[in-house]
């Protein structure tokens, strides 16, 4: 048996660039699917041979139909199953036994509809191992490929869309309907469009890779309602980057997670399912869209500009409040204004009226008709310092819209520099926005959808397209006593492992642990303090007790002996008036640490994307600030230091109003080992460090408490 992969991507070539197709059980009744598949095959002129398959029928359309597959006298490239489910794994069977290899289910009934379906399903993909075929779906829209030598609308959907250069994947087969129909409004293309449902045997990750070689498919683009196996997404969109240098862009539903339950620790109880998807989408250079509009106003800037060299942008304008609106767009998005050259602003001078504004924006006047708008588009283009152009337009009286909208089009063809429109409001200036979408010029509504969309374009192009990710070799980790240690803590089924456990298995990966030991009477937490040296901190520890503050079980700057005891005492006494059942192990005696920055670290186990790592402010109020950031682990150094630069807490890091500058690099450090560590023990359900004392650059940094659960 061929490896999965390999057998995935050739049959998905088959898929796409059939030369026979078989659609099984269609039907004469309009209005129906089995009917609407076969009917929408003909009418996009597959180039193709077409075989009904029908029980009942002996022809459709004026085509020959046959009983069963395998009474096709000639061999099938592509075999779409339309009967219910609960006959469908039959006809899957005959496909096997045809020798077909390729198909598309679209059948619905399957897991969607609960555990009589999933099982269903699964015979599904045991007749595919069988025959060695794969098949997309079940409960899918279906497929369309636009390619003038193909020709396939194999789908239910209204209408086959242009022909383009944006490959487009959807879980859900009525957004399939929805995201054509608003794409056919605007004259966007696509090379593939594809609804994979159930992807029960090929998935995004399949799909993915045959997009990446795809030499019609320009910019990808993705609806996912989860995420089944966050790893194996992002390491697809690594190499579908690093190859082929699309872009990947997704739209996730589930932003929020109404039942999660709260999670014992702080790492838990901060980390949601959607940050941990913003992380790893991130961190996979993988563009997360907040909705259609959003995504196709990003898709069309890949697809139809050359992208920009920097972020300096020329704006010109009819009117001056939305050349002020546009301006104050780009520079809240991190856009900058280009500086015109002393030539530049010559041609400006020479070619718009007294009146005009020839600086950077250009306000080419009210009464501006295309002459203008032109003389001033080719002077931006000419400048130097001008990475991209934004034109704006307003309708007056004397506005040759349709002409200008025209001229633009003409201007931008051969140029290595993007061109974006914004043809502000909707009845007069709708036959303009038509013709500039036609002729593919980006158009957006709002400046701000159009500044978001040149920096997406930008930040990819520069900061993650060639992106090459190197994961570090990091020193001093005791791997095998961390092994010891682990199996020594998980004994009677232990899930809770307090402070001193945790710090033990934290020091074999390298992190910095405090000076300090466990006692268990006075007279001992008095010895430890006077050999580690006072002022010290006392900590309760117990197996019964997460949050030690909560019970007063901490107290800190203990100088003496005296202290000491008194502070011993208090400790067991709040504990158990807390917790009267609570079984309490001892106290940790730890030297004080001064003049620190607090942080947390943490780990959290991501069912789909594995260990997700979290940094923020620590202390106490980490979960009321809720200023933190989260990484899929293991990092590299470059995604540890974005964690950091995520947050507020950095600018305190790095000597805000006078402060000093704390170490940051060893607290990258910390990050990068406590995700090999991550990596190493998938038994770490959550593990907080809180807080992390982070001394001044160069001195380091020191574990202040630490707590770990494990899974069952």
């Amino acid at each position: 048996m061929k490896e999965l992969r390999q057998l995935r991507q050739e049959n998905l070539e088959t898929i796409f660039h059939p030369k026979s197709v078989a659609i099984v059980g269609t039907n004469n009744v309009k209005g129906t699917v089995p009917h609407d598949i076969l009917y929408n095959i003909l009418k996009a002129d597959f180039n193709g041979i077409v075989y009904p398959v029908s029980p009942r029928e002996k022809s459709i359309k004026g085509i020959k139909a046959y009983k069963y597959v395998v009474d096709v006298p000639d061999d099938v490239d592509l075999a779409i199953l339309v009967f219910p489910s609960s006959v469908c794994h039959m006809a899957l069977e005959q496909c096997g036994q045809k020798g077909i290899k390729s198909v598309i289910i679209i059948s619905a009934g399957y897991k969607e509809v609960g555990e009589a379906g999933l099982k269903r399903e699964q015979q599904l993909i045991e007749i595919a191992r069988k025959y060695d075929m794969s098949f997309i779906g079940p409960n899918c829209l279906g497929v369309i490929n636009t390619s003038p030598d193909t020709r396939l609308d194999a789908s239910f959907a209204r209408e086959m869309p242009e022909a383009g250069n944006i490959g487009f994947l959807s879980q859900s087969g009525a957004l399939c309907t929805a995201v054509l129909d608003y794409a056919s409004a605007k004259h966007i293309g696509f090379s593939k469009f594809i609804s994979f449902g159930n992807k029960a045997d090929i998935s995004e990750i399949d799909l993915l890779f045959y997009l990446m070689n795809d030499e019609e498919t320009k910019v990808i683009l993705m609806y996912l309602e989860e995420v089944s196996d966050g790893k194996a997404l992002m390491e697809a969109a690594r190499e579908v980057i690093e190859k082929s240098g699309k872009p990947i862009l997704i739209l996730k539903s589930g932003r929020t997670d109404e039942g999660a339950s709260a999670a014992a620790s702080h790492t838990g109880s901060l980390t949601g399912a959607d940050e941990v998807c913003d992380a790893g989408f991130e961190q996979a250079g993988i563009i997360r869209c907040d909705n259609i509009e959003e995504m196709f106003n990003r898709a069309r800037a890949f697809a139809y500009q050359p992208p920009p060299v920097s972020e300096k942008v020329a704006i010109i304008t009819n009117a001056g409040g939305p050349g002020v609106l546009t301006t104050d767009a780009a520079i809240s998005t991190g856009l900058k204004l280009a500086k015109f050259s002393e030539e530049t602003t010559a041609i400006l001078k020479k070619a718009l009226p007294a009146t005009a504004n020839i600086n950077n924006p250009v306000d080419v006047i009210g009464d501006a008709r295309s002459d203008r708008y032109l003389a001033a588009i080719q002077a931006a283009f000419d400048d130097p310092d001008v990475a991209g152009v934004f034109v704006i337009l307003t309708p007056q009286s004397m506005t040759d819209i349709d002409t200008i909208a025209a001229d633009v089009a003409r201007i931008a063809e051969g140029q290595t520099k993007p061109i974006y429109t914004s043809f502000m409001g909707e009845k007069d200036v709708a036959s303009g926005i038509d013709i500039l979408q036609r002729n593919k010029i980006p158009h957006y509504i709002l400046p701000e959808s159009m500044c978001d969309s040149y920096q997406a374009v930008y930040h990819f192009n520069k900061y993650v397209k060639d992106k090459v990710r190197q994961l570090p070799g990091l020193d001093n980790i005791q791997g095998e006593l961390a092994r010891k240690l682990m199996d020594k803590v998980q004994v009677n089924g232990r899930s809770y492992i307090p402070e001193v456990e945790t710090i033990e298995i934290l020091e074999t990966y390298g992190l910095p642990v405090p000076q300090g030991k466990l006692a268990t009477t006075a007279d001992e937490a008095v010895q430890i303090a006077e050999k580690i040296g006072y002022p010290v901190v006392m900590k309760v520890v117990s197996d019964d007790i997460i949050h030690k503050s909560d019970v007063h079980g901490v107290e800190l700057n203990l100088g003496s002996a005296d202290e000491v005891k008194d502070a011993w005492k208090r400790i067991h006494s709040n504990a158990k008036a807390a917790m009267p059942d609570a079984s309490i192990t001892g106290l940790y005696v730890i030297k004080m640490v001064f003049g620190a920055e607090e942080i947390i670290l943490g780990i959290k186990r991501d069912p789909s994307f594995g260990p997700v790592l979290l940094f923020g402010l620590g202390g106490i109020f980490v979960e009321v600030f809720k200023d933190v950031s989260f990484g899929v682990a293991p990092l590299s150094r470059d995604e540890a230091m974005q964690m950091l630069e995520q947050t507020k807490a950095y600018k305190i890091l790095k000597g805000a109003r006078g402060r000093n500058p704390r170490d940051i690099d060893s607290i990258v450090d910390a990050l990068l080992r406590l995700g090999q560590l991550a990596a190493d023990f998938p038994e770490i359900e959550e593990l907080d460090i809180n807080p992390l004392f982070v001394l001044d650059k160069g001195k380091g940094c020191v574990l202040g408490d630490a707590r770990m659960i494990l899974t069952t």
